[in-house]
């Protein structure tokens, strides 16, 4: 068989695009690949130092033991079986929520199709909520769109931005380190990642100066479009300052780029000097002309914060200022998927809809998620002592988001056995950590950090006990690491 292409089931030769060729083979699939071999290995009793693995490579709550959202769950399970809503085994407003989202939906079942952007009504109080959320800056029911999560959104964004048959190519401009997916996507998609450093030393901090340098580096090489900004950040886990979203509004504006917002973890905010402002909100607070025509686009989703859905697959994209013939393109591109799936779109309902004080399920679901506000803050902190008391590693205040990104300051020698093992450093001491720890993270390189830093990518929305386990084999094994290669 040739190289780049591949036999369809009919026997003719289907050529594979060159952007799906061209793209990096992730670290992380050599580890989990390698994650599943050791969990078999385990149930058939197989000595190793630990009895389970413990896996932080996804921003996957439920799948690390935090509970699901019971609002969440009992309104969905009315949704799912009508039945439910005539019974008193469940409080009389998760009923009454049940009964009115299918009332919504067409033939009264969540098996039905909807409109191209999702339930009206539902679309409807995403908007409210996001008036609220934003001191009543307006927001349009006619901009928004609820997708299969937020990164199906993303793309489909992209796909209007990016021209894969220019010459010099489309530019992006993305953080670094950033969430590996988008980078694929814009590569995938014949586009070209122009990568701009956040400053580790500052917190993560994005400086506009940064992005002034990555827009003049990427003269003659591609056409820079749009900007890519991801707060609060993934992996690093910094919030942005007012002031900083001003200037990298400014700065969108005088270059002329399409401003891309990823603000999927907005609910998880920890420092205690920090607060979540969206793009939208100080846009539209900094007023015209700018509030007027920068072009953005802003993604939410179920799957992040205190809900965790993450297998629901539901997310949304709020636009702004785009041309009413784009908007329609856009239509078109969401079009070509029918509709989110039901469920997704009442998951987003509830997200934004929650219990208010008074209703029945107001007290519970409180508790529920005070009690993930508490295990994350708990969390941070004990990241925060413990990395930063070992030798070898630093690791930046998480102010934000579901990670903790540390950097790793490897010994020569393990530098010079990854390279022999054809590794990257941080790629070897995952394989390492998981061999010897049972303890699953994703390797630095594929956020795309400042070139010549380690890092460790985890996810820190776990539950407490299991926190200290992984901070216990993780002390214990690093100590060991830095004896074997000093």
């Amino acid at each position: 068989m040739q190289r780049g292409r591949k036999k369809n089931k009919t026997g003719s030769r289907k050529e594979i695009s060159p952007n799906l060729k061209n793209m990096e083979n992730l670290g992380s699939t050599v580890l989990a690949s390698r994650a599943n071999q050791i969990k078999e290995e385990l149930r058939q009793k197989l000595r190793k130092p630990y009895k389970q693995v413990i896996d932080l490579s996804w921003g996957d709550p439920h799948a690390a033991g935090v509970k699901p959202l019971s609002f969440v769950r009992q309104v969905l399970a009315a949704c799912l079986y009508p039945d439910l809503v005539n019974s008193n085994t469940l409080p009389v407003d998760v009923r009454q929520r049940a009964q009115r989202l299918l009332g919504e939906c067409a033939g009264g079942s969540v098996g039905s199709y909807t409109a191209t952007a999702g339930i009206p009504e539902i679309v409807h109080r995403i908007s409210e909520f996001i008036t609220k959320r934003d001191g009543g800056a307006p927001s349009d029911p006619e901009n928004i769109y609820i997708s299969p999560g937020s990164q199906w959104a993303l793309r489909n964004i992209l796909k209007v931005l990016v021209n894969s048959q220019a010459s010099p190519g489309t530019g992006v401009l993305t953080p670094g380190p950033c969430y590996p997916l988008t980078n694929f996507t814009i590569k995938e998609l014949g586009g070209v990642t122009v990568p701009y450093c956040l400053s580790e030393e500052q917190g993560w901090e994005l400086q506009v100066e940064e992005l002034h340098r990555a827009l003049d580096s990427a003269k003659g090489v591609c056409n820079p479009v749009a900007l890519y900004v991801i707060n609060p950040g993934n992996p690093a886990g910094y919030v942005q300052s007012r002031k900083t979203m001003q200037e990298v509004i400014r700065f969108a504006s005088e270059k002329r780029l399409f401003l891309l917002a990823d603000e999927v973890y907005q609910e998880c905010v920890h420092g205690e000097n920090s607060e979540f402002l969206s793009y939208k909100r100080v846009l539209s607070e900094m007023g015209p002309p700018l509030s007027d025509t920068v072009e953005l686009a802003s993604f939410h989703s179920a799957s992040k914060g205190f809900m965790g859905e993450c297998g629901l697959r539901g997310g949304y994209v709020e636009l702004v200022n785009l041309d009413p013939d784009v908007m329609k393109c856009i239509y078109k591109l969401f079009s070509t998927d029918t509709c989110a799936p039901v469920l997704s779109q009442i998951a987003l309902d509830l997200m934004t809809s929650p219990p208010q004080p008074g209703d029945p399920s107001y007290p519970l679901y409180i508790e529920e998620t005070q009690h993930i506000k508490t295990m994350m803050v708990h969390n941070v902190k004990r990241v925060f002592e413990v990395l930063n008391s070992l030798p070898g590693f630093s690791c930046q205040p998480v102010e934000g988001g579901a990670f903790a990104f540390p950097r790793l300051y490897l010994p020569p020698k393990a530098i010079q056995k990854a390279k022999e093992m054809e590794m990257e450093p941080d790629l070897f001491y995952c394989m390492r950590l998981l061999e010897e720890a049972g303890v699953l993270v994703k390797p630095g390189m594929e956020n795309r950090p400042k070139e010549g830093t380690h890092h460790i990518r985890f996810c820190i929305l776990n539950p407490e006990d299991t926190m200290e386990e992984i901070l216990s084999r993780l002390s214990s094994f690093h100590t060991q690491f830095m004896k074997d290669f000093s």
